[in-house]
């Protein structure tokens, strides 16, 4: 019997595809049952039955043919008995007007018998009224369910329907299956139990059932253990992924920082001595010079009295001569003597000593470890020891070397020793030991070269190009902003009938992000958090490319038109945009009561009526196509951000139009610019999907550096938008969703 428990299961098994063949799709015939317990068509299997085997379509388990092949497998009474209602439905439902009575062709009546209006349950035919009134009144039928047969096509008589079912034998048409073979596990009728079975000991099928419902309902208690393990284990290994791409994004974090703080030290060192090297150089020269002047001077000295005492002595007469030649001779043994002439200047070159550490081959400012969850290690008392890059490998219990078979492992960063710190060192338990420290031997050049290889070769996949340094006014600063990971959550809901294509995101309310699913036709609210709140209804055939949310109103494009809609979707209006542009970028103007939408390369912009309000040509060239628009809200005039196809750049403009930033620069790598973001400071984030990068930008457009990379877990970067100011939401071209909280500068 079944219990009144269980009706709703009956209802669902009735109205679902559990009565369809998985191979042909059309509802079972003749069903059998394989030993995985999957059932299908007799037919179907027979279509799929090649070498004494078959394969389940489901499940894939290889699953021999008996040699009579694939009419031996057990046949599904169950599911026969399921069909039996619905054929008695669908009959009823195909039949012209009302159905004819069973029983008044028998009595003699009209050969197509009288309407029904009643069902027998027990005999499962149709009756009319007269017939039902005396299937009553007989002795051998007066037990019998008779019910209306309204209620009953209706399906409000389907549990005493399956009470009073009966399975036939195949053997024997008309023969209700009464009895279980014990040694055959057997179902027999009536006329099965006197031939072959007659000295077989047999049990009716209540009793047989009673005997054998606990073993199964044990074996069944086993694997609903099993499934809720089974269940654990896979949310387990789904925390396992979610906090290996959350620590590996602040690993990546935290390199970047550390590299960056690296760099910032390093470079004020190379000022610190650029300078002593200046002023060495300028003291020296200086220095120099006052000596050069002395020199000169007593050259000049020199010179002249040499040149009176050769014209004395070559024009001068005798007497002449004579009369001078006392102070001559004076003069020049002063001069020849020199006791004034200075001797050598110092000459103090300047050398460059650098720090051995830099030098040293094994030296690593940063260094990968790996280890164990925590959940992991309480499991295992005896672990295995952590990775430090590719130098060691977890060690197995016999000693072999079996890397990641502990399970997933979290990535961490060791600041390795300083160059700066002269015999300083780090704890142990946090710095990995060189192979010198261990007391190994020293590992030869052309080996570590092999290891630097393979250590390149494993972390591949996330090697990206650097983008250029960034501009005079913030080099070397760190006054940049940075991404915290704070949540991932998928946008495919049950409902949905293709994988997401996320095409357009804006924030709704309070900590909440509206999502634009081309692909489901589907504007889809969730939380910041990741909770799905619902969808805003979208007029039929839409399907919405870009949105904006304005006060009280939604606007997004869909084909060639944009739309503004209220949050319960009544339409608004609609108005005609251009047809030679595939898709529309919209946003919302900071007053939150109008809306632009980029066009054939100009800018309209529609007050809430559905008027347009003005329109312009960035930069008055009208080849500009822009892609995605978002707005400065920290600017009192309300600057427009968009990326500009054509040109291949990012530009800035005013509300008028004029071009007051533009970047063009080798920071795009060569990419057509994507979606772009403001956050409340005012600086923009500009997605280049090809390499898988999230940039940032000034305000007026000047490359600062990249905020985010494939480190962050971004691949595919599809659309973005900033949620109050501070949440930096990043769509996946497989539907998935990152959001990263903006670190302010002064943080």
């Amino acid at each position: 019997m079944v219990s009144q428990g269980s009706s709703p299961s009956l209802l669902e098994a009735l109205n679902s595809d559990f009565l369809a063949c998985k191979i042909c799709l059309e509802q079972l015939q003749v069903p059998k049952t394989l030993p995985c317990l999957h059932t299908y068509c007799q037919d179907c299997l027979a279509q799929l039955a090649e070498g004494g085997h078959l394969r389940c379509p489901e499940c894939r388990e290889s699953v021999p043919v008996p040699p009579t092949g694939v009419a031996a497998f057990k046949t599904n009474f169950f599911v026969n008995g399921l069909l039996d209602l619905v054929k008695a439905r669908a009959d009823g439902d195909l039949c012209a007007g009302k159905p004819a009575c069973a029983l008044c062709p028998l009595m003699g009546g009209t050969s197509a018998g009288g309407p029904a209006t009643a069902r027998c349950l027990d005999c499962a035919d149709d009756l009319c009224q007269a017939c039902a009134d005396g299937h009553r009144c007989t002795r051998q039928t007066h037990t019998h369910r008779v019910v209306d047969l309204v209620g009953y096509r209706a399906g409000f008589y389907d549990e005493e329907a399956r009470e009073r079912q009966a399975a036939q034998c195949p053997q024997h048409p008309g023969e209700a299956l009464r009895f279980l073979c014990q040694p055959c596990s057997q179902l027999l009728c009536r006329e099965c139990r006197l031939d072959p079975h007659l000295d077989h000991p047999c049990l009716p099928l209540a009793e047989a059932v009673r005997a054998r419902r606990p073993g199964l309902e044990e074996l069944l208690a086993g694997v609903d253990n099993n499934l809720a393990e089974l269940e654990a284990t896979r949310m387990m290994e789904k925390e396992a992924l979610a906090q290996l791409r959350e620590q590996a994004a602040r690993v990546g974090t935290q390199v970047e920082e550390a590299a960056e703080g690296v760099l910032r030290a390093l470079l004020a060192q190379k000022q610190e001595v650029l300078g002593q090297l200046r002023a060495h150089v300028e003291a020296a020269e200086e220095a120099a010079r006052e000596r050069l002047r002395e020199l000169e001077g007593q050259e000049q000295v020199a010179r002249e009295a040499a040149t009176f005492a050769r014209r004395v002595l070559g024009l001068g007469r005798e007497a002449e001569i004579l009369s001078l030649e006392g102070a001559i001779a004076q003069r020049l043994r002063q001069l020849q003597g020199c006791p004034w002439l200075p001797g050598p200047a110092p000459c103090l070159l300047p050398r460059l000593e650098l720090h051995p550490g830099l030098l040293d081959e094994n030296c690593h400012l940063l260094r990968l470890s790996f280890e164990e969850q925590q959940s992991q290690k309480d499991s295992k008392k005896d672990g295995a020891g952590s990775q430090v890059g590719d130098e060691t490998q977890p060690q197995s219990r016999d000693g072999a070397q079996t890397p990641q078979e502990d399970g997933v492992q979290i990535l961490k960063v060791e600041r390795a020793e300083s160059p700066q710190e002269d015999g300083a060192q780090t704890p142990k338990e946090d710095r990995a030991q060189t192979p010198q420290e261990d007391g190994g031997a020293q590992i030869p050049r052309g080996g570590r070269s092999n290891k630097k290889r393979k250590f390149k070769g494993r972390f591949k996949s996330v090697s990206r190009e650097p983008s250029p340094a960034p501009g005079p006014n913030l080099e070397g600063s760190g006054l940049l902003p940075r991404p915290i990971f704070f949540c991932s959550f998928p946008t495919r809901m049950p409902g949905d009938k293709r994988s997401p294509r996320i095409t357009g995101l804006c924030p709704f309310g309070p900590r909440e992000i509206l999502v634009a699913d081309e692909q489901n036709r589907a504007l889809k609210r969730f939380s910041l958090n990741g909770d799905y709140k619902g969808a805003v209804p979208v007029p039929e055939g839409c399907s919405p490319c870009s949105v904006a949310a304005l006060r009280d109103a939604v606007a997004f494009s869909a084909g060639a038109r944009l739309y503004l809609i209220s949050p319960e979707g009544e339409v608004q209006w609609r108005r005609a945009l251009s047809l030679s542009q595939a898709s529309h970028a919209v946003a919302a103007m900071p007053s939150g009561d109008r809306v632009a939408v980029s066009v054939s390369g100009h800018v309209e912009v529609y007050n809430m009526e559905g008027s347009l309000a003005t329109r312009f040509i960035p930069g008055g060239k009208a080849n500009r196509g822009l892609r995605a628009l978002v707005f400065l809200t920290t600017s009192p005039q309300g600057n427009f951000v968009g990326s500009d196809w054509q040109q291949n750049s990012l530009v800035v403009c005013d509300g008028l139009g004029q071009v007051i930033g533009e970047y063009r620069g080798p920071g795009l790598h060569g990419c057509q610019p994507g979606s772009v973001s403001v956050d409340k400071k005012g600086y923009i984030f500009l997605t280049l999907r090809e390499v898988n990068k999230v940039v940032i930008l000034d305000p007026k457009g000047s490359l600062l550096g990249d905020f985010l990379t494939a480190y962050h877990g971004l691949e595919k970067p599809r659309v973005t938008t900033m949620v109050d100011g501070r949440y930096l939401v990043v769509s996946l071209s497989n539907g998935t969703i990152h959001v990263f909280r903006v670190r302010p500068l002064d943080s």
